[in-house]
C-alpha cells in the first residue's frame, strides 16, 4: 500500500467577512461572472438543540418561517420570491436551519428584506391557526415520507442503535408528533426567541455583488433587529465505539429483505472523518464499489449495495454499508456477506486504483458543487456555523485529497471493526 496523497487542489474563491453590531456574521463572496446572487442564511439551530418532549421543533420552524410575518402575508414569502424571477426554500437538519434564495442579481434586496423582516417580526404572525396548520402540515411529511414509504423509518432505527436515550442525536430531525401535538404557542414561540437571533445566524452572500455593497444591504436591514442573550453552547463529548453488538430486526412489507451495518464515527471537522469518507467510497459508492461488485454483479445476492456517512458536527457522526436482498436471498445470505467483504476491506485495504477513483470522484462532487452560487453560499454559511472558518470552502478539498493511502488505511482498521458496528435488519413480509 502506497502512502502517495493526491497533488493539492488550489481553491481561491473571495471570502469576505463582517459582523453587525448586533452580532449577525455576514459572509460575502463576489462572482461578477454572471448576473445573479444567491441568499443563504443559517441559524445556529437543529433537532441536537432540541429539549426533551419539545422535539421537532426545530423542522417545524423550517416551515412556520414561510406563514408571513409583519409585512408578508402566510404563505406569500415564496410566492413573491418566485415572481421575482427567484428559487427559495428551506432544510433542517441535526445541526442547523438554513434558508435560502438564488436567482437575478436585482433580487438582492427583497431577499435580504424578506429574510429580515421574517426574523424580526414573525412573532407578529405566528398565531394559532398557523400553528396548528403548519403542525399538520409536519404531521402529514412524516406519514409520506417515514410512516408510509418502504425503509421509511431506516434512520430512527440507526439512530436509536448508534446514540444512546436523551443524546443530542437520538432523534430524527421529524421530531415525535406527540411532542408536536403537545406544543402550546407559548412553547413556540420561546423556541422561537431562544434561537431565532442575528447573533445565532450566519448571512452569506454570493455573486454579482461587491463586499461594500453586500454589507451596506445587510446593514440596511437586518441592523434594526437587536441581538439576544444566546443560548448556551452544547457540546457533547464523543462517544466511544459500540460495544456489544446492538442489533435490532423488523419484520415489515418492504419490497426485500435489507441488511444495515451501522458504526460511530468521529465528528465531521476531523482528519479521521475525512479518511473514513473515502473509505466509504470505496465500499459502496456507485457500481465500481467493493460491495457492489461483490453482491450485485459477481455473487447475485443483492439487488443494490450501498454506503455512506452521516457528518455531524457535535462529537459523533455516523456511517453505513447496506444491502437490500434479491428474493432468493435470505436476510442472513445477505448480512454474511456484507460482513465477508468488509472483513476482506479492512484486512487487504483498498487498492491504489480505488482511492484514485474514490478521491477523483469526491473532488468531481465537490467541484460541481462549488460552481453553483446557490451551494458555494451554502457551503460558506456551514463552514462558519459549525467550523467558524468560511475559508475552509478554499481549503477542505486540499484537505481531503492530502489523505495518503495509510491514513485510510489505518482509521479503517482502527474504527471501522465488525465488533464494534451495530446491525438493522428488515425481513420482508410480502
Amino acid at each position: 500500500m502506497q502512502g502517495m496523497a493526491r497533488p493539492s487542489v488550489h481553491l481561491d474563491y473571495p471570502v469576505h467577512e463582517r459582523t453587525l453590531d448586533n452580532g449577525l456574521r455576514v459572509v460575502v463572496s463576489p462572482d461578477p461572472a454572471t448576473p445573479s446572487v444567491a441568499v443563504n442564511i443559517w441559524y445556529d439551530v437543529g433537532s441536537r438543540h432540541e429539549v426533551s418532549r419539545r422535539t421537532g421543533f426545530a423542522h417545524l420552524f423550517e416551515h412556520l418561517m414561510f406563514q408571513g410575518s409583519a409585512h408578508v402575508e402566510p404563505a406569500q414569502h415564496i410566492a413573491i420570491l418566485e415572481a421575482a424571477g427567484a428559487r427559495a426554500n428551506a432544510t433542517t437538519s441535526f445541526d442547523r436551519t438554513n434558508y435560502y434564495e438564488s436567482g437575478p442579481a436585482g433580487l438582492l434586496d427583497l431577499a435580504l428584506w424578506l429574510e429580515a423582516d421574517r426574523l424580526g417580526t414573525l412573532p407578529t404572525a405566528l398565531d394559532q391557526a398557523n400553528l396548528d396548520n403548519q403542525r399538520e402540515v409536519v404531521k402529514e411529511e412524516k406519514r409520506q415520507r417515514y410512516d408510509n414509504v418502504p425503509y421509511g423509518d431506516t434512520l430512527q432505527h440507526l439512530l436509536a442503535l448508534a446514540f444512546p436515550a436523551g443524546h443530542p442525536y437520538s432523534h430524527p430531525t421529524i421530531g415525535s408528533m406527540e411532542d408536536l401535538d403537545a406544543a402550546s404557542l407559548d412553547d413556540v414561540r420561546t423556541f422561537f426567541e431562544t434561537h431565532y437571533m442575528p447573533n445565532n445566524a450566519v448571512l452569506t452572500i454570493v455573486g454579482d455583488v461587491t463586499p461594500d455593497q453586500a454589507w451596506a444591504r445587510a446593514e440596511r436591514y437586518f441592523s434594526p433587529i437587536a441581538a439576544r442573550t444566546q443560548p448556551p453552547r452544547r457540546t457533547t463529548p464523543p462517544l466511544p465505539a459500540l460495544t456489544g453488538s446492538p442489533r435490532t430486526e423488523l419484520e415489515q412489507p418492504v419490497p426485500s429483505d435489507a441488511v444495515y451495518l451501522c458504526w460511530r464515527l468521529p465528528a465531521m471537522d476531523s482528519r479521521a472523518y475525512d479518511a473514513l469518507r473515502l473509505a466509504f467510497d470505496v465500499l459502496g459508492d456507485g457500481q465500481t464499489s467493493r460491495l457492489y461488485r461483490a453482491l450485485v454483479r459477481d455473487s447475485d445476492l443483492a439487488e443494490s449495495a450501498d454506503s455512506g456517512t452521516l457528518g455531524l458536527i457535535d462529537g459523533t457522526s455516523l456511517g453505513f454499508v447496506v444491502a437490500r436482498a434479491r428474493d432468493e436471498t435470505t436476510a442472513e445470505q445477505l448480512e454474511a456477506a456484507l460482513r465477508e467483504h468488509v472483513a476482506l476491506f479492512l484486512a487487504e485495504g483498498p487498492t491504489a486504483d480505488e482511492l484514485t477513483r474514490a478521491r477523483a470522484q469526491h473532488e468531481r462532487v465537490t467541484l460541481q458543487n462549488l460552481a453553483a452560487l446557490a451551494n458555494r453560499a451554502d457551503l460558506l454559511s456551514g463552514y462558519t456555523v459549525l467550523c467558524d472558518n468560511p475559508e475552509l470552502v478554499n481549503q477542505r478539498l486540499a484537505q481531503v485529497l492530502g489523505l495518503t493511502d495509510t491514513d485510510v488505511v489505518l482509521t479503517s482498521q482502527y474504527l471501522l471493526r465488525l465488533e464494534n458496528c451495530a446491525t438493522l435488519v428488515y425481513h420482508s413480509t410480502l
